[in-house]
């Protein structure tokens, strides 16, 4: 009964984070993508990459400019209408990229 309950508990995690997923690239798509770039590296000068990022990072900066706790002319307008739940589902799209590092 136990694994039953284990095992229906990982499906619908796994269901929810596709869900955050799915929801968090057409946000950042709408959103983001104009500076950090459509996969998550920046195309612009001054904007950090956010491909790979720690969910937890991403979450705590975008509370941090809605909050006013961390200050910036663009990200602070931008994070302000967020709620909690579009910033799972952007913190799950972008800590979901996958970055590789090669040597040269």
């Amino acid at each position: 009964m136990k694994s039953v309950l284990l095992l229906c508990g990982m499906m619908m995690w796994a269901h929810s984070f596709a869900d955050d997923l799915s929801a968090g690239r057409a946000k950042a798509d709408a959103a983001c993508a104009l500076c950090h770039g459509p996969m998550g590296m920046a195309g612009l000068p001054g904007a950090p990459n956010l491909a790979g990022q720690p969910a937890i990072y991403v979450s705590e900066q975008l509370k941090n400019y809605r909050s006013g706790k961390r200050q910036h002319e663009v990200m602070s307008f931008i994070a302000k209408p967020l709620n909690d739940e579009e910033i799972v589902q952007l913190a799950a799209w972008y800590s979901g990229i996958k970055v590789t590092v090669e040597t040269p």
